[in-house]
Parts: structure tokens; sequence; C-alpha cells
């Protein structure tokens, strides 16, 4: 029996992870996350720029410490999703 593996993109062309918009307010957390996100430097699924206001476009994030729009749990294996900070042009690589 052959089994065809479909290899999918871990975030949506509309900046969306399992329905979650990935830009907005963002609470780090040590689990239950909504989302576990490994830090690299090549080859992100998403780059993020940190705003300290209106995150409001694909990538850009703003850390707070209540009422966040999603959480985020950092890990070293095993990500939901691998983000790359950067300092300008956040969004879909």
């Amino acid at each position: 029996m052959l089994v065809e593996l479909a290899l999918e993109d871990a975030v949506a062309d509309d900046c969306t992870y399992n329905a979650i918009a990935l830009y907005g307010e963002v609470e780090v957390v040590e689990s239950f996350a909504d989302i576990r996100v490994q830090v690299v430097t090549s080859f992100p699924d998403l780059k993020v720029k940190q705003v300290t206001s209106f995150p409001d476009d694909c990538g850009e994030w703003e850390f707070v410490e209540s009422f966040p729009d999603f959480t985020i749990e950092f890990v070293d294996s095993f990500p939901d999703i691998k983000i790359e900070y950067v300092s300008s042009f956040p969004g879909l690589p």
C-alpha cells in the first residue's frame, strides 16, 4: 500500500496557525501555550518583529503580561512553528 504524505506549511498564507492570527499581543507562558515556538536564524516559518504598539500586520508581535491575543511557549525541539526575529519586513518568508 502506498501512503502519500503531504507536507504543509506550518503558517498558512493568511498568516494564521490553527486559525490563530500570528500578529497582535503575545504572552510568553511556561506551559499550555496556544503555540509552541522555536527561535531560529534561518529557514523560519514566520519572520517576527517586536513592536511596542499597533501590532496589526503579519509577524508583528507586542509582548504583554496580561490579556494576550494568543500565548506562546519557547521550545528547543518539536515546535509548532519556527520564527526568526527581524528588525524590518516581518511576515511570511
